[in-house]
């Protein structure tokens, strides 16, 4: 089959690139500029995370420390810290689809179809 050079229009195609470039690049600075949070123990343990999932920061409260039962202690935290971070990536996931669900979308169903993607 022959293309014909009038058929496609070559500078709308790279704007049209170079736009959802631009936009893919904003919304990964977004994610990694976002701090999401997510907790357990109803706040005994809080996980900061970034939008890319990346642990930041984490708070334990004096609360959960038992000092007559150290290995129970012990055992509580580590489960809470782990439901804690849990719940922080998955709330990083969500956001992470949101910003970029819709630039993959374009990406893939829009007739543009960049390698990589």
């Amino acid at each position: 089959m022959i293309v014909n050079p009038g058929d496609v229009n070559l500078q709308q195609l790279l704007e049209q690139a170079q736009l959802m470039q631009q936009q893919l690049a904003n919304a990964q600075q977004e994610l990694t500029d976002a701090e999401i949070e997510g907790s357990a123990g109803g706040g005994l343990v809080v996980a900061t995370v970034n939008g890319s999932g990346e642990l930041l920061e984490l708070k334990i409260s004096p609360n959960v420390i038992d000092a007559a039962d150290p290995k129970e202690t012990a055992d509580t935290v580590a489960d809470l810290v782990i439901a804690a971070v849990r719940d922080a990536v998955r709330a990083a996931s969500d956001l992470q689809q949101e910003k970029l669900g819709p630039l993959a979308q374009g990406l893939g169903g829009g007739g543009l179809q960049l390698p990589g993607f």
